[in-house]
């Protein structure tokens, strides 16, 4: 990741957070501010770090320069949120058809079709939100594991002098500390 696809060398503007609401406020300026949300990324899970490195780490701080680490990308809150929702409505609608059809195929009545269809629903609808309920664990958990390492890992991706000067401003000014630029191949 860190090399673009020429090969050549990435500059990018280097923060650990110590709260999530310090990293998402840093974000949302970066993004209001001309940044792309390619050009973010953020450490990938703790297993993915473990099995990418043949180690465990004891502090973000080890990896902010490290080349090899294993990044994600960022994704908002609204784009999870959106997931979730995709996954329970999805759920629903499979689920009410499923049970709809053998009615309907059965030659049952309007009201036996519909009450198949309203099952279906609740009982979509119950599998959905337990699911989502799943994405939104799996994003926190990544987060506390980071958290326990000493904080929130952000990378940003700078092309220019004037954007890295940007982002070093934004990311010091949402309390990040060790902010700095990094150049690596």
């Amino acid at each position: 990741m860190p090399m673009d696809a020429s090969g050549a060398t990435v500059r990018e503007a280097v923060a650990v957070f110590d709260t999530a609401d310090q990293l998402q406020g840093a974000i949302d300026e970066i993004l209001s501010s001309g940044f792309d949300r390619a050009e973010l990324s953020l450490l990938a899970s703790e297993h993915a770090v473990t099995g990418k490195l043949g180690h465990i780490y004891r502090r973000v701080e080890d990896l902010e320069d490290d080349p090899a680490v294993p990044r994600r990308a960022y994704v908002s809150t609204e784009s999870v949120g959106d997931a979730e929702g995709a996954v329970i409505g999805g759920l629903m609608y499979v689920t009410a058809g499923i049970l709809m059809g053998p009615v309907a195929f059965a030659g049952g009545s309007l009201a036996a079709i519909a009450a198949a269809a309203a099952a279906g629903l609740g009982a979509g609808g119950l599998i959905g939100a337990s699911l989502a309920g799943l994405i939104g664990q799996q994003r926190a958990q990544q987060l506390d594991e980071q958290l326990r390492h000493g904080g929130l890992l952000l990378w940003v991706r700078v092309w220019d002098k004037e954007r890295e000067e940007r982002a070093v401003d934004i990311l010091s000014r949402h309390s990040a500390r060790d902010v700095h630029v990094h150049e690596i191949k």
